[in-house]
């Protein structure tokens, strides 16, 4: 173990101010072995306890980019993309970003998959028969310029100290550290290469940011370590109380967003989706209406470019569960409340998503929600349907949902999904 380490890590635990040169040679020497994993997991408490300055932070997140290599795709169009900080029911991306392709824009989306009660883009996209995640920097440069829009898994040489360091945050209880999230993020969006960015930064249970609160100040870290590091940044603060849209999951999630780009969908999802492939032209300075665009096809064509594009056949038929379970609504009235993080737990229960990164996911578990607050339900109909090819998992899912959604006689007041925006 390095005695050096340790300067650092006292250095933070006491709370003073990381110099450059000291977070230069800590996360270079953790991506290399030399810091091990019991000190990195220290420091990565003593940030989370301790803090960090913006100065700090934009340094940490220099450091990381540093780690490894950058995408530099040539493409005859403005670049742009969107990062999501996680929901359940998410899957914006998939109309997203075919539909500010179709606008004019080049968008280079590398994605995650899901862990726990959040899904995972690259997970749903999986569910297509012959889709495949892993391109190479060639691939995508050659898609970008050919399609407009690639959805894929980060290529390994890409802040390869971020991709460490997230798998021990994960397991140290470090997750929520603004510090640490706002440069996990960041450093992976600049060595993509994009000119401009926008976040999707949620708050509400199913979110990591509890509160609309602490989703602005992660907002505002996001945004100016954009600007430190010149990529123009916009950033929109989203309702995560209920899911969004009425399919969480990962075949049901596809299917939702095929709605939504063949001109139906729920109107949440469209809503959001509109609302940042705006932003997305407005900082690739591109003169389009998305609303008009979406309703005229050519961003579902576009999808199906993509998709094919990666292997995949956009006509095939998605996966089917082997089970489905009908949760009755209780009574009749109005559905008041849908809690996003019951309903995410109980797709992860029936086998959407993982506790660890290693653990396969079921392409056709999820839950589809007949009916989402201020809509009238009746006793006895269906409120929500469970998917799983595992049956027995079906106790633990409707355990998680328990308490989770209320039903009143009147209707709740409407609220928007757009919470807030943050710019530089």
């Amino acid at each position: 173990m390095s005695p050096v380490a340790v300067e650092v890590i006292r250095a933070k635990r006491d709370g003073r101010r990381l110099s450059d040169e000291q977070i230069d040679w800590v996360v270079d020497a953790y991506t290399r072995g030399v810091v091990a994993e019991e000190q990195m997991a220290a420091l990565a408490m003593a940030i989370f306890l301790r803090g960090m300055d913006d100065a700090e932070i934009a340094r940490w997140t220099a450091a990381m980019i540093g780690s490894g290599s950058r995408l530099s795709p040539a493409v005859s169009r403005p670049t742009v993309d969107k990062h999501s900080t996680g929901g359940v029911g998410d899957k914006i991306t998939l109309p997203l970003a075919p539909l500010v392709a179709a606008c004019g824009a080049a968008v280079p989306q590398l994605s995650g998959r899901g862990l726990g009660h959040t899904g995972g883009t690259l997970d749903k996209l999986e569910s297509i028969p012959g889709w495949r995640a892993a391109l190479s920097p060639e691939e995508i440069a050659t898609q970008l310029d050919s399609v407009g829009a690639v959805v894929c898994a980060a290529t390994e040489g890409l802040a390869p100290a971020d991709r460490k360091l997230y798998a021990l945050r994960d397991v140290t209880g470090t997750i929520e550290s603004i510090p640490l999230i706002a440069s996990s993020i960041m450093s992976k969006k600049i060595a993509e290469g994009a000119s401009g960015l926008v976040l999707d930064v949620k708050a509400g249970s199913g979110a990591f940011m509890k509160t609309v609160d602490d989703a602005r100040r992660l907002a505002r870290t996001l945004v100016g370590i954009g600007s430190a590091h010149g990529v123009a940044c916009t950033a929109l603060i989203t309702d995560m109380n209920v899911p969004l849209g009425r399919a969480v999951g990962n075949a049901v999630e596809v299917a939702e967003a095929v709605e939504v780009l063949q001109g139906g969908g729920p109107a949440d999802v469209v809503e959001l989706t509109v609302a940042l492939a705006r932003e997305m032209l407005a900082l690739a300075g591109i003169s389009a209406d998305p609303a008009a665009v979406l309703a005229s096809g050519a961003a579902y064509e576009t999808w199906a470019r993509m998709i094919t594009a990666q292997g995949g056949d956009p006509s095939a038929p998605l996966p089917k569960p082997q089970h489905v379970h009908v949760v009755p609504a209780p009574e009749s009235g109005v559905l008041a409340s849908l809690d996003a993080y019951a309903v995410g737990v109980a797709a992860w229960r029936l086998g959407a998503g993982r506790a660890r990164k290693e653990d396969p996911v079921q392409a056709a578990a999820g839950i589809v929600c007949h009916a989402k607050p201020g809509e009238p339900v009746v006793a006895g109909e269906p409120l929500l349907e469970l998917h799983t090819d595992t049956p027995e998992a079906v106790p633990a899912a409707l355990a998680a949902l328990a308490g989770s959604y209320t039903v009143v006689s009147a209707a709740p007041a409407a609220r928007g999904i757009v919470l807030d925006t943050v710019r530089p």
